[in-house]
């Protein structure tokens, strides 16, 4: 998002004393000769020396003229006060290496007035490009010191901070005084800042009741760009004791979404564009909004004053009520209650004109206080935040009950923002969403929809305790708050939906998912060393969340329900406006469990990656349990990864019942057993393992026990519960797909589809054929696979029928069957589709039901799609302003045939007044999805990843996870070659590293599936009776999936 630097990179601190214009020395050869030099020698001589003098005289006026124009008044776009003056600088001259660096210390008595003689036009980000200055590298005597993690010497305790946006020029000011303690002396104060020009002010020593002291002078102060860092240095070390830092800055609003940054949104009732100001810190972009201390450990109560315009109907919030206004004619002051001590990344502030409603969230506990939550959104949309207030609100008080925590602020705030990077952000007390995330609209949003705003709301509101209240030291740790923010967000929605069955849709929504990602080389523990920002990004991944949450409600599972909660408790008292560490967690969990190791059990799963698949062999009554690792693709077996001390071997929680017995049984297999036996009291016609798959692995059976459970599945699926018979869907598959199961044993367990009517097990089944559909798309097998699967869906696609119902699950049901069908070319949903969505188009006010809305857009975009449909479409698209339409509308697009369209429509794309860039990757993500505009894309993002780089940043998560969601169905060693070609014409990935790997690995999977599994299925469906289907259709070029 930011522009590429065109001034050469910083270099390794360890060479700072080099100088990247100097040749190396070479060694001198002994055995030359030295020769008598000629004269056309001397006269080469004569002239160099010639040259020298003139450039060092040219050197010499050059540096005269230039202090000359530094020293002169002149107009200017930014003030700043030196002593009891003023001086003014052009911005070529504010903004130049030498001022930047600062050689000199500009000091003022009070930036708030100060501020009023800065104008915002115009302001460039420099620093963030410039290089450690030559002049600095000589000079600063701690450069060696620096590095990614501030120093432990120094620790803030309050911040007040200052910020005054323009939203004409798009552009800020502001200042921060930072109060901290010296905890062991240091002779330099560095704070985190990055695309800010930075000034320091004043540097004060205080008293232990914070009175000033003394005034320090600074020796030098300097921008360390490729850390991140705004220095202040000293000739001495400073004392232990307290301190204050003030600093000015000032930035921009512009090209980016995260930070301090400018958001927009068209104002249907006056037909004009409002602008707004907002924020999205996490992980590390405070310190480009402002200076400050940008690691989650070192906590400080914030005190945060904004000023806004007066007129427009502005108003401002942040984390804390308002305490006061000031008004001071076209802008106003507003200052904010003193928070809670919390870290940078939790931090927000907003300038807007939204409307807002309101509803009183009961305090529960005893003593407790009610207190308000407010939901804000656009004037035009507010109705749209009904939904989302009243279930925020039921599931605060659930978690303050659950938490037995009485919510820590008095006022509770989310907003739903028009351009936002992620699916929301937990800032303490301010939550800020996408808009897709946060407003619900019966006429618009679906079934889908509406668990998406109830589910992004539980996990956020589930951080106001656990990440808000007590948060990891540091980012390694990360998976302790979305993890459990990512299992805790089931039961809240659970609490408010129970007939939604929330704790089912677990599997199929996280657990799954991240299975598949485990299996591979592409991936890495729970938790691990990380350093640098772009380190830091990546961690924001499945693994972090979805594996997270899934070992977190496998413990849950083990010590029981009531200990976990009464554990949970203990620590949040334990570390309250603290910083904690895993082990912290499991410290207060294992202080209640003494029947087994938690913690040991716990590193297992935490500190190695992957996961175990255990085997099951019976003899009798007895039957034998051994475990290794599991990985998708047969050749990663040979292949060298990481070295763990427990060998990839875990201590397993295994759960079973069987079919004599629904009781759970338990037992735990230790990583350091070879095996487990499991001895029945009497025979039984089956053994199920992994109840519910609460577990972290899979289970393997002999071929007889697979055929066992399968007989019982087609007889009587009942006796399994939904998450049984997913589980087992889903382990029959992914064992085959990993040659470790023949896949006609995972062929004939999908018989039973025949007769099934859930949404959990069927969302798992489309995900399966849907996957080997791709894989078999170019060969002669996919058409008997696509007659197949067309007679396993017939009966569920005459249940669900295209007649919307008010049962959730139903119309979660309806959509994937309906969906599953188009893919699979069924022929009576294709004509349906079309008819709709032909009837759609030719009155467009009158739009098909949500539930159905996707089908309809999609499957009649490739039915009767043409170039006049395309183009109405494309004017409803970029007319629409309800973001969730706009989504529907977005992805029907990509579902046209023809390639020319979808190739203008990747042009169009790049234009954020069609798409915004929040949309942009999804929306090339759908294209890519059609099998005509996988390649366009493909071909797109290659030729033009720089340009990609320059407006999103390398750094930017989302185009590295571009790369995997565009090459995922690539089979061939061609298009693995282009990637490595790709990936080493740039090399440089930022925080997309893993995601490059993670591309790599599933295209190596794809290739070596199609070797092992592709004349087996072909054999196994060549004795089926395909024929037998009742609605056969025409196998034609599918161009989308």
């Amino acid at each position: 998002m930011y522009p590429q630097s065109k001034v050469p990179p910083v270099r390794p601190r360890s060479s700072l004393s080099t100088d990247d214009h100097h040749y190396r020395i070479r060694d001198c050869d002994s055995r030359h000769v030295r020769k008598k030099p000629d004269n056309a020698f001397l006269t080469l001589v004569g002239f160099c020396l010639v040259l020298f003098v003139l450039c060092a005289f040219l050197l010499g006026a050059l540096i005269y003229v230039g202090r000359n124009i530094v020293n002169a008044p002149a107009f200017t776009t930014a003030a700043v006060t030196n002593g009891n003056h003023s001086e003014y600088f052009t911005n070529e001259q504010l903004f130049s290496p030498a001022n930047l660096s600062i050689l000199r210390i500009r000091t003022t008595t009070d930036y708030s007035t100060s501020l009023a003689t800065h104008s915002s036009a115009n302001i460039k980000m420099k620093s963030a490009t410039l290089a450690i200055e030559p002049a600095i590298a000589a000079a600063s005597k701690v450069l060696q010191k620096l590095s990614y993690r501030l120093p432990k010497e120094i620790r803030p305790h309050q911040y007040n901070l200052l910020l005054q946006p323009d939203l004409v020029n798009k552009t800020y000011q502001g200042s921060i005084t930072i109060k901290l303690e010296v905890l062991k002396p240091i002779s330099y104060i560095p704070v985190h800042a990055k695309t800010l020009n930075v000034t320091t002010e004043e540097v004060l020593q205080l008293s232990e009741a914070g009175a000033p002291l003394n005034k320090l002078t600074p020796l030098l102060t300097f921008a360390h760009p490729s850390l991140e860092y705004w220095v202040t240095e000293f000739s001495d070390e400073l004392k232990i004791g307290n301190y204050s830092l003030r600093l000015a800055f000032n930035g921009s609003l512009t090209d980016r979404i995260v930070g301090f940054y400018a958001s927009s949104y068209l104002d249907t009732k006056s037909n004009q564009r409002r602008w707004i100001a907002t924020t999205k810190f996490e992980p590390t972009y405070a310190r480009t909004a402002f200076p400050c201390f940008d690691e989650p450990a070192l906590k400080a109560s914030f005190i945060i004053t904004v000023v806004r315009p007066t007129n427009g109907g502005y108003h401002a919030l942040s984390n804390m009520p308002v305490a006061s206004e000031v008004v001071n004619g076209n802008v106003t002051e507003v200052t904010f209650e003193q928070s809670v001590p919390m870290s940078t990344y939790l931090a927000c502030i907003i300038v807007s004109d939204f409307a807002s409603q309101s509803k009183t969230v009961n305090g529960t506990l005893e003593g407790a206080d009610d207190f308000e939550m407010r939901v804000f959104a656009t004037s035009n949309q507010i109705e749209k935040v009904t939904y989302a207030l009243e279930t925020g609100v039921g599931i605060t008080e659930y978690y303050i009950d659950f938490f037995n925590v009485s919510y820590p602020l008095p006022k509770l705030d989310m907003a739903a923002i028009p351009d936002f990077v992620s699916g929301a952000m937990e800032h303490w007390g301010l939550v800020t969403y996408r808009e897709t995330a946060l407003l619900y609209d019966p006429t618009i949003s679906s079934s889908a929809n509406k668990q998406r705003v109830a589910t992004v709301v539980a996990h956020e509101l589930a951080h106001m305790w656990f990440g808000n209240l007590v948060t990891m030291k540091w980012w390694n740790d990360l998976w302790l708050n979305e993890g459990f923010a990512s299992y805790i967000e089931y039961k809240g929605v659970n609490k408010v939906h129970p007939e939604w069955d929330m704790l089912d849709q677990f599997i199929v929504s996280d657990l799954h998912n991240v299975l598949e990602l485990d299996a591979t080389l592409a991936s890495h523990p729970i938790v691990q060393t990380v350093e640098s920002p772009a380190q830091i990004t990546e961690l924001f991944d499945s693994i972090t969340y979805s594996k997270g949450a899934s070992v977190i409600r496998m413990l849950e599972d083990l010590v029981g329900e009531d200990k976990f909660r009464t554990a949970t408790n203990n620590y949040l008292y334990k570390f309250y406006y603290s910083n904690a560490e895993t082990e912290d967690f499991l410290s207060e969990i294992e202080a209640l469990e003494s029947d087994f190791d938690v913690k040991l059990i716990m590193q297992t799963w935490t500190e190695q990656m992957g996961l175990p698949v255990v085997e099951v062999q019976k003899d009798g009554n007895t039957y034998t349990l051994t475990q290794k690792r599991f990985l998708s693709n047969p050749e990663d077996y040979s292949a060298e990864f990481e070295e763990s001390k427990f060998n990839y071997h875990w201590s397993i929680p295994i759960t079973y019942f069987t079919s004599e017995n629904a009781e759970v049984a338990r037992t735990i297999f230790n990583y350091n057993d070879n095996e487990v036996k499991i001895t029945l009291n009497s025979s039984a016609d089956w053994i199920k393992i992994n109840k519910n798959q609460v577990g972290y692995y899979r289970v393997n059976y002999a071929a007889e026990q697979w055929g066992e459970l399968t007989n019982a599945l087609i007889a009587s699926r009942g006796k399994f519960s939904n998450a049984d018979r997913a589980h087992l869907l889903n382990d029959a598959f992914s064992l085959a797909d990993a040659s470790q199961l023949d896949y006609s044993i995972a062929l004939n367990l999908a018989l039973y589809l025949e007769k099934e009517l859930d949404y959990v097990p069927w969302r798992v089944a489309s995900g399966c054929l849907s996957d080997i559909r791709n894989l078999l798309y170019y060969t002669d097998s996919y058409r008997d696979f696509v007659v197949f699967v067309r007679k396993l869906i017939v009966n569920a696609y005459q249940n669900v029928t295209w007649e919307v119902s008010g049962d959730h699950l139903d119309n979660l049901l309806r959509v994937n069957i309906l969906s599953l069908a188009g893919n699979f070319e069924y022929q009576p949903m294709l004509n349906e589709a079309a008819t709709r969505f032909t009837a759609w188009l030719s009155n467009p006010s009158e739009r098909p039901d949500p539930d159905i809305r996707v089908a309809v857009y999609n499957f009649g975009m490739k039915s009767v799609g043409d170039e006049k449909t395309w183009d109405q479409v494309w004017e409803l698209f970029i007319n629409e302003q309800d973001a969730q339409e706009k989504a529907k509308l977005m992805e029907a697009l990509a579902a046209i045939n023809s390639p020319w369209i979808l190739q203008r429509y990747i042009n169009l794309a790049w234009n954020e007044s069609y798409v915004r860039g929040q949309d942009y990757f999804t929306c090339l993500t759908y294209i890519s999805r059609n099998r005509i505009g996988q390649s366009l894309v493909w071909d797109y993002v290659r030729e033009n990843w720089q340009r990609l780089v320059d407006r999103f940043g390398i750094n930017e998560r989302y185009l590295g996870r571009l790369i995997p969601s565009i090459t995922s169905r690539f089979v061939t060693q061609t298009k693995l070659e282009e990637m490595e070609a790709f990936f080493a014409k740039y090399p440089e990935a930022g925080a997309g590293t893993a995601a490059r790997k993670q591309a790599l690995e599933t295209v190596k999977f794809n290739i070596k599936w199609l070797e092992q599994n592709k004349e087996k299925i072909a054999k196994w469906l060549a004795e089926q009776n395909t024929g037998s289907v009742t609605t056969p259709a025409t196998i034609t070029e599918d161009a989308s999936s």
